[in-house]
């Protein structure tokens, strides 16, 4: 297969990738995908946080100078002085357990969050793999049109040399050739682009050139006519991770208001003290309790917002149920179509158009059909080779396009 690699770039280690390969290099190398790991990592440590008690609290004080004794830090009777304090806050209303299981939920909404971004990275990768694909499949239609123009005009400089042929007829071949060499340029940047956009997903050093290596097996593709609209609506609701994440951020919503209300009851703090003569009898010993009195301050406004973040998590819900209904209902009728338009194509066009053209250059160099008939098959080879790419690659697109609305991986080829 001719070369599509970027000449202006000396050494270019090549890669050839086939999509599950590409999937197993994305998954072990992608950048976005570890930080998103320490994400959940990260949560799941807020979860030891919360399961911790409060540390008791100690605090001890001791006679610095006795001015009848003249000493300093005289902590035995009965000249001395110290007096110690052993505390424990104690939490009420199950909040200990009510922050447990906010922080669950917070570990529960990282991995969906990662869950949604391995979703959206994958979609992206495996759309640009075969982007990638047909963009190479059509650079290799231009050089080998460019390598066949070359042929013929170095062989009608000759003729012309020699008078046997205009040179309207040679500059109408040079202006071709000069006007494939443009469009396979501006091929090659957008076939680049997507290189780039590549080797950053399954983490591929720069300036490495992929190679996708890639058969679609169109024919075992599931016809879209045969899938119910609704099942894959259902499909949606139960695996997008996105619509997971709604649910999640509703179910900490009305957690997190649980525990607002849960903090309008005050804790209590239970103390052991001793004291050696600085109370009303020696050597004291004490036991007290502590509370704030819930008179002013009953946490009235943070369990006001938690109240609105839960309303306002029911609608967020009802949002996203629209959305991806709405998703999937255009994605379904977009690859319909592009699967009408595929089933609309003859299968052994290619194959018939490069015997074609092949002829067509034969019968022109022969004089059997005129400059203006090789210029117009010439063209319309080219056209209809990029549109048979295009097709193709829209095709896999689409339903690439229904794995990602419905969080599934039904349409994998």
């Amino acid at each position: 297969m001719p070369s599509v690699l970027l000449a202006s770039i000396p050494v270019r280690d090549t890669v050839t990738l086939t999509i599950s390969e590409a999937e197993k290099r994305f998954l072990a190398n992608n950048l976005d995908l570890i930080i998103s790991r320490y994400d959940i990592d990260r949560a799941k440590a807020g979860i030891i946080t919360a399961r911790l008690f409060d540390n008791p609290e100690l605090s001890f004080e001791n006679a610095l100078y006795n001015p009848e004794t003249k000493k300093f830090f005289q902590s035995s009777y009965p000249d001395g002085q110290y007096s110690a304090q052993l505390s424990q806050l104690i939490t009420l209303a199950g909040k200990r357990n009510k922050n447990i299981q906010l922080a669950k939920t917070d570990a529960r909404m990282a991995e969906a969050r990662f869950y949604d971004l391995l979703r959206t990275l994958r979609y992206t990768l495996r759309t640009d793999f075969y982007k990638l694909y047909y963009q190479q499949q059509t650079a290799d239609v231009y050089v080998r049109q460019i390598e066949s123009l070359k042929e013929i005009l170095a062989a009608f400089r000759q003729q012309y040399s020699k008078g046997n042929i205009a040179l309207k007829d040679l500059l109408r071949i040079q202006s071709m050739l000069y006007s494939l060499q443009s469009e396979y340029n501006e091929a090659l940047a957008a076939l680049e682009d997507t290189q780039a956009e590549l080797r950053q997903l399954v983490g591929i050093a720069p300036p490495a050139c992929i190679q996708a290596s890639c058969q679609p097996d169109f024919d075992h593709i599931p016809s879209l006519t045969g899938i119910s609209y609704q099942a894959l609506v259902d499909s949606a609701m139960l695996h997008r991770p996105d619509m997971q994440l709604v649910k999640l951020n509703l179910q900490y919503a009305r957690a997190n208001l649980n525990l607002q209300k849960a903090s309008a009851v005050p804790d209590i703090t239970l103390s052991l003290t001793t004291d050696l003569q600085g109370s009303y009898i020696k050597h004291y010993t004490g036991i007290g309790i502590s509370l704030p009195l819930p008179l002013f301050n009953r946490n009235q406004g943070a369990i006001k917002q938690a109240r609105i973040d839960a309303d306002a998590g029911s609608i967020q819900e009802q949002k996203q149920q629209q959305l991806i209904e709405n998703e999937v209902s255009g994605s379904y009728l977009n690859a319909v179509r592009m699967q009408q338009a595929y089933e609309g194509i003859d299968k052994n066009f290619n194959d018939d158009y490069n015997r074609l053209i092949a002829e067509v250059g034969r019968s022109y160099q022969k004089r059997t059909i005129s400059l203006l008939e090789f210029l117009d098959f010439y063209d319309s080879y080219k056209e209809n080779a990029i549109q048979f790419n295009t097709t193709r690659l829209n095709y896999l697109t689409s339903l690439e396009n229904i794995n990602y609305v419905t969080g599934n991986s039904s349409f994998n080829r």
